[in-house]
């Protein structure tokens, strides 16, 4: 109904916003309808953890409609990381900086607090009328501390705990409510009258008000006023002006505004705001205010007492670091920060288009033979190797080199003007085994080993207290491995990596999520490791690796050792790599202007090399082996056309074939 209702109205330019759970699935369908409409959502109640969240039935589903969206939104961090776990751990999604990979785009998943229109409040208390039910409350609750509670009546605003935290408080105080010096004051806004579980709320509620007020109260007064009505907004705001105390005991919260509101008219008085961790505010107000548990009865009970016994000076501090953040960061500041966020997530465009170019072998070979000096850097395994088989019980998989591909590949290796690089996760011993005899440089397990042709290995960053993870890591794997048929785990020097390339697909799916979140959860929790997704594997490596910074490393060798004379004005960049190393595809980009010196992303400035380029998009050829999604500009299918590929480039390197320009 809300699709239909929005693709009727919908104009090219228009942007879509989603709001709260009921609409789950309304990203979705309205991508159905035109996958560019800009649309976001925007969760105003709290997203469980992903172990809670598992337990729903459709909960793959959900997730994979709100993931349409452009931008996700939540409250608070802690919801948008809760998010991002979900889709980690149960659709075995990649996570980044920005959000989450998914369809071949990046989801951008942020917290954005709302705010109120604070200006209304505190211009409201200038009001003759407010001005006057100020008088009048003052007046009424003359010579005792007001603590103040306004909350929906619902399940999660924590009204039993409150209650409950408020008698302990009067038994642990027999002084303040001999005199009746303390009034809890809590107003409950009905709300589904009509639902058993509300009724019974209410009805729970009432009891325990009656009973508190029946230990401790007189026929001269009583410790609660509780009202079960809606308070009109002048009383409202009258009412939070005269308060000393605000207790916010929300089990779970979205945000809650009511401490925003309160704040907002504590200009005069300086209350103190008692506020649920579990609500969303904490977050933004926590540092100036009593932060409780509301499930901890007793901690709640001495934090009114404390706010009730707090120096005016730490009062005033609390206020105001408040009252600053209320002030500034309004409602409409959270509705353009939104906006502007979701127009610029459907701008950037982060991850390519599903479909990237065929590669033209032709012309790739054609413009091999015009070049001078070519570098050529090649991914191993699905690119370079054959068919592999799996062998039952094995721990690793035996890579060997495509034998269609060894001749062209010495053919490019001997001649004199191409530099060729295999860049590979793998470790040295099977690039040694494969490569020991061409001219070729290698980069090890994504660019920690590096040797120059004919050289021994040389390590690049590796100190063995970056690996500490490595054995909890191995015991995970192993676990993992033995409950998955045709599964298997390697363990390089510097890394970890689990495959499940021949298992059952769901299964292995299924056994793929479970096992990330046993990793985040619990091996990597503040370790130095990464966790990088394959299309079929999970492989844990030392933050800061990819295969992009080898490249870089390589090519500042290249410099030292003066080896490149003239400029590069060919390059060949072509992989299966996984989207974490594929920042190779950008070294360098054909952007770089003719005669440019290289800065790679891995180096420092005062580091980088003088090697220069002499780039453009005909000479510039990046290219994904069998990946759908690819920052690079053509793809392969497989290893059939790579050798296609390869023995081109061979011809065109033959004695006879070149044709250098002038």
């Amino acid at each position: 109904m809300f699709a239909e209702t929005v693709c009727k109205i919908y104009k090219e330019g228009d942007i879509i916003w989603c709001h709260d759970y009921h609409l789950m699935c309304l990203p979705k369908l309205l991508k159905q309808y035109n996958i560019n409409m800009k649309v976001g959502w925007f969760l105003h109640t709290p997203f469980p953890s992903s172990e809670m969240y598992r337990a729903l039935p459709n909960r793959a589903d959900l997730l994979e409609a709100v993931l349409k969206a452009d931008l996700v939104g939540f409250h608070a961090y802690d919801y948008a990381r809760h998010f991002v776990s979900a889709c980690i751990s149960l659709l075995g999604l990649e996570g980044c900086l920005e959000g989450i990979q998914f369809d071949g785009r990046i989801v951008k998943v942020d917290a954005f607090p709302i705010g109120i229109d604070a200006q209304r409040f505190t211009k409201a208390l200038e009001d003759p009328k407010v001005k006057d039910k100020i008088t009048e409350f003052k007046k009424l609750f003359a010579g005792r501390k007001v603590i103040l509670g306004v909350d929906r009546l619902d399940m999660i605003k924590g009204f039993l705990q409150k209650l409950l935290a408020f008698e302990k408080f009067l038994e642990k105080n027999e002084e303040l409510d001999s005199e009746y010096k303390v009034v809890l004051l809590q107003i409950a806004v009905p709300t589904r009258s009509d639902v058993p579980e509300y009724r019974k709320l209410a009805s729970q509620v009432h009891e325990l008000v009656a009973r508190v007020n029946g230990r401790f109260g007189t026929l001269k007064a009583t410790p609660i006023l509780h009202l079960d009505q809606t308070v009109d907004f002048d009383s409202l705001c009258a009412l939070y002006a005269i308060t000393d105390v605000a207790l916010i005991t929300s089990l779970r919260d979205g945000m809650n505004l009511v401490s925003y509101e309160y704040v907002a008219c504590q200009e005069s008085n300086k209350g103190v705001l008692i506020l649920s961790e579990f609500a969303g505010a904490a977050q933004s107000l926590g540092a100036g205010a009593i932060i409780v548990n509301p499930w901890d009865i007793v901690e709640v009970a001495d934090a009114i007492k404390r706010a009730l016994d707090m120096p005016t000076e730490e009062r005033e501090k609390n206020h105001r670091h408040n009252y600053d953040l209320v002030s500034r960061h309004i409602a409409q500041d959270w509705a353009e920060n939104y906006v502007c966020d979701l127009h610029n997530a459907t701008s950037k465009a982060p991850l390519p288009a599903i479909h990237t170019a065929v590669l033209p072998i032709g012309e790739a070979a054609a413009q091999y033979g015009k070049s001078n000096n070519r570098f050529l850097i090649l991914g191993f395994n699905a690119t370079l190797t054959g068919q592999v088989q799996f062998v039952e019980g094995r721990t690793d998989i035996e890579l060997k080199l495509n034998p269609e591909l060894k001749q062209p590949l010495k053919t490019l290796c001997d001649n004199e003007n191409t530099t060729v690089v295999v860049v590979s996760g793998y470790g040295r011993s099977i690039l040694d085994e494969n490569f020991a005899d061409y001219k070729l440089w290698l980069a090890a397990e994504n660019g920690m080993f590096l040797p120059q042709p004919g050289e021994e290995w040389i390590t690049t960053r590796y100190e063995q207290e970056e690996i500490s993870w490595a054995g909890s890591v191995k015991k995970v794997f192993e676990y993992f491995t033995q409950r998955t048929p045709r599964s298997n785990f390697e363990q390089r020097e510097t890394s970890l990596v689990w495959n499940y390339k021949y298992a059952d697909v769901q299964f292995g799916r299924n056994q793929a999520t479970d096992l990330l979140q046993h990793l985040g959860a619990y091996s990597l929790s503040n370790q130095s490791a990464v966790i990088v997704q394959g299309s079929r594997s999970i492989e844990v490596r030392p933050t800061g690796v990819t295969k992009g910074k080898a490249v870089d490393e390589i090519i500042r060798e290249l410099d030292l050792r003066n080896i490149m004379a003239t400029p590069i004005d060919y390059v060949l960049c072509i992989g299966h790599f996984l989207a974490k190393d594929e920042d190779i595809y950008t070294l360098p980009s054909f952007d770089v202007q003719p005669g440019a010196k290289r800065k790679g992303k891995g180096c420092q400035a005062e580091d980088c090399s003088s090697v220069k380029f002499d780039l453009n998009h005909k000479n510039y050829f990046s290219c994904t082996v069998g990946r759908e999604h690819s920052v690079a500009r053509y793809n392969l299918k497989g290893t059939s056309e790579v050798v296609s590929l390869l023995q081109d480039l061979a011809a065109a390197a033959a004695p006879g074939n070149m044709s250098h320009p002038p």
